[in-house]
């Protein structure tokens, strides 16, 4: 398997270069989620970051020019366990989950609390991919669960929101999941094609919300609106397209580790375009998190 650190000097840095663009736009993605939940239900707005992520997804997909040699290939029939399974669990499932827990959290703590995604996905990937296990798991596991105890105790408000870290537990967990799953297709299928169909299944999958979504965009304002084509374009359509790039060209565990400067970026652009940032705790227990992550990956 080829690895950033096995790839050719430019691979590599392609590599890196989109892992850097995705950084960033997730991070911007904390703070527009928090934005817009003052006026988008949590369902509703993941129905409309999905949907139209789906669709510019799709334009980059079908509209970019293809070598006459190159036929698209239209997934095979064991290709579609996974792909649901990324669809719904990393694409719907992480999206409900994140959106209900930043009505509840600011930008900053939800982040810190999501990134404990890297050591589910350096657990999952080291048992289900066979990319290792390295002893340092069990030690980091329980540094960034004491971590997730001290977040929970206190957020930019100064109270408890217990409900809050469970929901951002959970979407760390579909994000894991939907990672570890997505993997195994990049050697068999177009980054952007796993991307597209599996966003469309997560669209696929909130549906119900559509009457929701009609109804609360009718009194919205237009800088809400705004927000939520900023999200389906950018930190959905871009991102997980960089991400599934960088992913194909190295391991899943080594790209979870690329995404440990997710939170810091958040809490920066939280402090600096919403005026909130986590409290001392938070960030104690955040830099628990973030430590435990670290130590699970040091391989001796």
């Amino acid at each position: 398997m080829t690895t950033l650190t096995e790839a050719p000097p430019r691979a590599g840095r392609l590599a890196a270069g989109a892992a850097a663009v995705t950084v960033v736009l997730w991070a911007s993605s904390f703070v527009a989620i928090r934005h817009v939940g003052t006026e988008i239900s949590a369902g509703a707005l993941s129905l409309a970051r999905l949907g139209l992520g789906s669709i510019f997804l799709g334009a980059l997909l079908f509209a970019r020019p293809r070598p006459a040699a190159t036929v698209r290939r239209w997934p095979a029939q064991r290709d579609w366990l996974p792909l649901i399974a990324c669809g719904v669990l990393w694409f719907g499932v992480y999206n409900l989950a994140l959106n209900e827990a930043e009505r509840r959290l600011d930008a900053g703590t939800a982040a810190m609390l999501v990134h404990i995604a890297p050591l589910l996905i350096a657990v999952l990937a080291g048992v289900g991919l066979g990319e290792g296990f390295p002893r340092q798991l069990v030690i980091g596991g329980l540094v960034a669960f004491a971590g997730i105890v001290v977040i929970g105790t206190s957020t930019s408000s100064g109270r408890a929101e217990t409900w809050g870290v469970v929901l951002c537990v959970v979407a760390a967990i579909s994000y894991a999941v939907g990672v570890v799953t997505q993997k195994p297709l990049l050697s068999r299928l177009p980054a952007a094609e796993v991307t597209w169909l599996a966003c469309t299944i997560g669209a696929v999958v909130c549906l119900p919300f559509a009457p929701r979504l009609l109804e609360e965009v009718r009194s919205a304002d237009v800088g809400t609106i705004w927000w939520m084509v900023y999200l389906a374009a950018f930190p959905t359509a871009l991102g997980f397209t960089t991400w599934a790039f960088a992913l194909r060209r190295t391991s899943a565990g080594r790209m979870g580790v690329t995404v440990y400067a997710v939170p810091v970026v958040a809490i920066v652009l939280g402090w600096l375009l919403l005026g909130e940032a986590p409290t001392v705790v938070a960030l104690a227990g955040g830099a628990l998190c973030l430590a435990g992550v670290a130590i699970s990956r040091r391989i001796t």
